[in-house]
């Protein structure tokens, strides 16, 4: 693990990464391929055991792979080498029957690949469902949605996470998508299976049952589909972690304080400054989701391969993807301690909802006045009263002292009252009241009024994450 390899990865992940975990998977691909021969009859019966049995007690050693890989321009040329200087004398004719490099180097990735989709999906799993648990604690905790970095309206906590567990969950479901159409690949030096002849679909869908990998329509050494659908959703997951991260950011800056993450008193401090305490997780995580969209282009570049072998483009993809893996287990894994240890600070949810009003009630407030007046006579009337209402708070706070500085208690009433009576005023010409009455308009400037839909929308959320995984 490198220095920084600890900070944006997961450590079960990166240990499936790892050269020696690669090199295990070519290794187990060659032992399959030759389970595959036997059982279609092509080689002698017993061949794989005696090679899995000398591989077994041999350790090939990925430096050494690596600097004679060059020669052949990817591990496989002298990982098959190596391992025909210890195999037994009989399994040597049939070592790599048939196959190409590609062909074991695709088909370890995808192996590879399929266990890290199973880490990922199991640690998804559990950020989705610590989301979800704060969605249905939090459903009527009010607060103020931002739009364009300004307040808007009122919302709940409750739906923000709820809009959390949707998102991981859909990049949960979308990897279990690719993790079933992971494939082998054999399809021989040109694309044709020619050494098998007529058995060379057979020995293709008996070396998928070996590994647990699906059968391929047909050969995809440079059809890149597979590859590009892997890297997209694994790309997705940094994604729908770093969206909430970025809430969590911005959500715990130090004049919003509406949550902040857990990990006790030495997380997220400062070198410099004593006082911070920074959501550090999540940076990281968006750290990575900044990271992720280039290594994904670099997967797309190098999917334009032409005719039946690439010339490079094959070879630019494995590290990006690699990175891509990682990135998706350490997102997947942070952001459900995040989750899982988020502290929601629900009373300055409500003294910051409080602080915005009235102007956060102002679309309630027009949509009971467009029915008695139109909608543009409704938004002129709305205007003038905020702006009203405004000043009246702007002259308190200028005449506040240490003594009153503090909101009394029912100052956000008051102030509802003073715009029920700018509304009434301001519409004078329009004879507002004569078709909305006063208890109309001051119900339309509580934010409960503008929140009933929110429960059901939490249900609707937890409903959607809790559905059974569609078999593949």
């Amino acid at each position: 693990m490198t220095l920084l390899g600890a900070l944006f990865g997961d450590p079960a992940v990166d240990e499936l990464l790892e050269d020696d975990g690669l090199v295990a998977s070519m290794v187990e691909t060659e032992i399959a391929l030759l389970r595959a021969l036997e059982r279609r009859g092509i080689i002698p019966h017993g061949v794989a055991d005696r090679a899995d049995a000398a591989f077994a007690e041999h350790r090939f050693d990925p430096d050494a792979l690596a600097a004679a890989s060059t020669g052949g321009g990817n591990p496989v040329v002298p990982l098959v080498k190596a391992m025909l200087s210890v195999a037994p004398e009989d399994v040597r004719p049939w070592l790599h029957h048939g196959a190409t490099s590609q062909d074991v180097w695709d088909t370890a990735v995808m192996l590879r690949s399929a266990r890290v989709i199973d880490v990922v999906v199991s640690a998804l799993g559990a950020a989705r469902d610590a989301a979800a648990v704060l969605a249905d604690r939090h459903r009527s905790t009010r607060q103020i949605a931002r739009t364009l970095g300004q307040h808007a309206v009122p919302t709940t906590f409750g739906v923000v996470a709820a809009g959390w567990a949707v998102g991981l969950d859909a990049a949960r479901r979308d990897l279990l998508r690719v993790r079933a159409d992971l494939a082998v690949q054999l399809a021989g030096a040109g694309g044709t299976l020619g050494v098998y002849g007529a058995a060379g679909r057979t020995v293709v869908e008996h070396l998928a049952e070996e590994l647990g990998l699906a059968v391929p329509a047909a050969p995809w050494h440079t059809d890149r589909t597979r590859v590009r659908s892997l890297a997209a959703a694994t790309a997705g997951v940094v994604a729908a972690a770093g969206k909430v991260a970025t809430d969590v950011v911005v959500l715990s800056a130090s004049d919003v304080a509406e949550v902040a993450e857990g990990g006790g008193a030495d997380h997220g401090g400062s070198s410099a400054m004593p006082h911070k305490r920074n959501p550090v997780t999540s940076v990281l995580v968006r750290g990575a989701a900044m990271r992720a969209p280039g290594l994904l282009s670099t997967i797309y570049s190098a999917s334009l391969q032409e005719n039946q072998r690439a010339t490079g483009g094959w070879h630019a993809e494995w590290q990006p993807l690699f990175d891509l893996l990682s990135l998706a287990g350490g997102a997947a894994t942070r952001i459900g301690d995040v989750l899982a240890g988020l502290q929601v600070e629900t009373e300055r949810m409500n003294e910051n909802l409080d602080h915005a009003r009235p102007a956060v009630m102002a679309e309630q407030l027009t949509t009971v006045l467009k029915s008695a007046v139109g909608r543009a006579e409704a938004q002129r009337v709305v205007a003038d009263a905020m702006a009203v209402a405004r000043e009246g708070v702007a002259a308190r706070e200028r005449s506040a002292t240490p003594a009153n500085l503090a909101a009394p208690a029912g100052a956000a009433q008051a102030v509802d009252e003073a715009v029920v009576d700018a509304v009434v005023e301001a519409g004078a010409r329009s004879d507002v009241s004569r078709g909305v009455d006063r208890a109309e308009l001051r119900r339309a400037l509580d934010p409960e009024s503008s929140l009933e839909a929110c429960s059901a929308l939490v249900d609707s959320a937890l409903q959607d994450v809790t559905r059974p995984d569609v078999a593949l």
